[in-house]
């Protein structure tokens, strides 16, 4: 049977391999079962979602596209909500105003995502994604993922207590003497000598040893600090009831959707999902394939196939409660290991499956630790405590590190391409906001090459996207 489906001997590989592959996939890439609950859960949103029902949408969910991405395209590809996407969800969808929030709820912000995927799908079916991807210069498409990433990474800070408010100057560091700093420091270290060794699953391990650590230390010293770090739980909620809260709540979200919201601020909202997810699924999928020499004639093999797996993963994930579902890059690790069909995507999904037996740990690890803000701040000793998460803020901090890597691609001695990624880049940082820093510098991108007189360099959609950008800040 597997070799009908996969055709294994076609493609090299035997079940051990593929199984291994799907196992090292899994490691890489399973550090966000314990992000996405936290992110999406986070404090700063309007109405935070139920953890519980997040993480067993995502176990389902990814599952779910893995084995749609393995049986279907036959591609050594996992997918799983994609980090960029769910911050931009939290924070910048749902998030309150003082964070920059557009105030919106979680279930108007799952129907958003759904139309996004249904679009992505319907793109794909007709092969028009490409024209579309054609339309966003190379310049602010690295600008986008850069922006993105270092938004996650001062998320990341903050969720450490690394950054903590200042209302003089706006942010600053947090105490070094506070054991939520040290404990996330210890993280970022942890991961990133394990990243420099190589080791497969380096973001995982990282995850536990922190993890480790902190109920350690919380079991020596909580006392005395008057908080723990990490507390071991004998009893947590029932994750399935949580999912109960989530699962569905995208149909409530069409209503909310179109009658709250003028047309211009959902259409711009749609677009953003629809396009992060096309850069992230595009490009991870063919950087994916010429690293295990996947490339047939210089094209993805089934890519038809694969990218609409990818966009009715991502409707399927707004359905069970879930942000943007996508290909991971972290499947590099799988291919590394010897995967070269969707044998290995399929043992990945079976492996997230069988991890909705691990929500008490991931409980345990992603749980919000209430620190006094003296312990961070001195000059705030009568603040309101400070939810952190130092366990999982590693994390973000690392991530933000990889996407960074996007900023060397761009013409930097080309002002017109140079000042639109720039400007995407800081206004993401500075208003807190995706759609805006995409909004500036496609805006400024079309100017400056009109002005220059090179407009042959502009794509007709993109001078339609630039109007519709100016539309969308004009009603802001």
């Amino acid at each position: 049977m597997f070799e009908r489906v996969f055709s294994l001997k076609e493609h090299g590989t035997t079940i051990r391999r593929e199984s291994l592959g799907g196992l090292v996939s899994f490691l890489a890439l399973s550090y966000i079962l314990f992000v996405q609950p936290v992110i999406l859960s986070d404090s700063n949103m309007v109405e935070p979602m139920n953890a519980g029902g997040v993480f067993v949408a995502t176990c389902l969910c990814s599952a779910l596209a893995c084995f749609l991405m393995g049986i279907w395209a036959n591609l050594p590809v996992a997918l799983a909500p994609a980090m960029g996407h769910n911050v931009f969800f939290a924070l910048t969808v749902c998030g309150v105003a003082a964070v920059g929030g557009m105030g919106w709820t979680w279930r108007e912000a799952l129907a958003a995502n759904f139309i996004g995927g249904a679009v992505f799908v319907l793109l794909a079916a007709t092969g028009l994604q490409t024209t579309l991807i054609r339309a966003i210069p190379d310049s602010l498409k690295h600008a986008i993922a850069v922006g993105i990433g270092l938004l996650i990474a001062f998320v990341g800070l903050q969720m450490g207590g690394v950054v903590v408010a200042n209302p003089a100057v706006y942010v600053q560091l947090g105490s070094l003497h506070s054991p939520v700093v040290l404990l996330t420091l210890l993280g970022v270290l942890v991961i990133g000598v394990l990243l420099t060794f190589n080791v497969r699953g380096a973001i995982l391990y990282g995850v536990l040893i922190t993890a480790l650590v902190g109920l350690a230390a919380s079991h020596l010293w909580g006392n005395a600090w008057g908080y723990r770090l990490v507390e071991w739980k004998s009893q947590v909620p029932n994750p399935v009831e949580g999912a109960k809260a989530t699962f569905f709540g995208v149909f409530q979200g069409f209503g909310q959707l179109f009658t709250e919201n003028p047309p211009m601020r959902w259409l711009t909202i749609i677009f953003i999902f629809l396009i992060l997810d096309l850069f992230d699924t595009v490009g991870t999928l063919v950087g994916v394939a010429e690293r295990g020499g996947l490339m047939r004639d210089g094209q993805i093999p089934r890519a038809r196939q694969a990218l609409i797996s990818d966009g009715l993963a991502t409707m399927a994930g707004t359905v069970a409660g879930t942000s943007t579902i996508t290909s991971y890059v972290e499947s590099a690790a799988g291919i590394s290991a010897g995967a070269r069909t969707g044998l290995a995507s399929v043992v990945t999904g079976l492996l997230l499956l069988g991890s909705l037996f691990l929500y008490p740990v991931v409980e345990m690890v992603g749980g919000t630790v209430l620190v006094p803000a003296a312990s961070l701040n001195p000059a705030a000793a009568a603040g309101a405590p400070v939810p952190c998460h130092p366990v999982v803020a590693p994390v973000l901090i690392i991530i933000g590190c990889y996407m960074l890597q996007m900023v060397r691609r761009i013409a930097w001695d080309d002002w017109t391409e140079a000042l639109p990624a720039f400007l995407t880049i800081v206004v993401m940082q500075f208003a807190l906001s995706i759609s805006h820093g995409v909004a500036w510098g496609v805006i400024s991108y079309v100017l400056l090459k009109v002005l220059r007189g090179r407009l042959r360099d502009v794509h007709p959609l993109l001078g339609v996207f630039a109007l519709l950008f100016v539309v969308f800040l004009a009603a802001a």
